[in-house]
């Protein structure tokens, strides 16, 4: 068993009988879907974070999306999140056995200063940053909270050729969280259908999300069929 396999399955016999059950619980009351094969394990995973069957509509995947997270992760990407709250939750170890590293600026006093500055939010000002360390090419980036923040990764597509592996968008909330998910959806439309993401669509979400859906990449990257 690889070091990276072993990481994932640390947890006591009870531990996995209870995560076991869960996914059969899971499979058992979904209905029926059309998410297949690894899709649905990204999406049966989001369903057990948040034991919130109603994902299984929500979840959107671009075709290629796990595919080329998985490939970034074991390329050892950046991992670009809007929050800290989403890199709290990941598990350090797995990610630095790939050599992954994860980034979040929103707190940072250049990025608050400048978002008073130009009257933005600290969302938008911390993709500048990132995009500005040269961190957003190649990485995933991941949006559980700032709707703003993915907006503007948007406009970075769309106006400086920003390809980053893959988008995990998915912020909660009210205003303009629905908006920012479906403009990354529709990045296809405009000639932009290179770029991967993973999205809720609607208002639900959160950081919780972003994290179950890296951990899941995380989880097919040590299946051999998906590379």
């Amino acid at each position: 068993m690889s070091n990276m396999s072993h990481d994932m399955r640390q947890m006591t016999a009870m531990g996995r009988s209870i995560e076991d059950g869960s996914f059969a619980v899971i499979d058992q009351e979904v209905g029926p879907h059309s998410h297949v094969n690894a899709d649905w394990e990204i999406v049966r995973r989001v369903i057990h974070a948040t034991a919130d069957f109603e994902f299984k509509n929500l979840m959107e995947l671009h075709p290629d999306a796990v595919d080329m997270g998985v490939r970034a992760l074991k390329g050892g990407c950046s991992i670009v999140c809007d929050v800290q709250m989403i890199i709290a939750g990941l598990n350090k170890e797995r990610l630095e056995s790939y050599g992954c590293k994860t980034y979040s600026f929103i707190s940072d006093e250049d990025v608050i200063r400048r978002a008073k500055e130009q009257n933005t939010t600290r969302g938008i000002e911390s993709y500048r940053k990132a995009q500005s360390l040269g961190l957003l090419e190649g990485a995933i980036i991941a949006v559980g909270n700032a709707p703003t923040a993915l907006l503007e990764v948007v406009r970075m597509i769309r106006e400086e050729s920003l390809k980053p592996a893959l988008i995990v968008g998915v912020p909660v909330g009210f205003v303009s969280a629905a908006e920012s998910k479906e403009a990354v959806r529709n990045l296809g439309n405009e000639g932009f259908s290179n770029i991967p993401y993973i999205v809720s669509r609607g208002r639900k979400g959160g950081s919780t999300i972003a994290v179950s859906i890296i951990h899941a990449l995380l989880l097919l990257s040590t299946r051999e069929q998906i590379l």
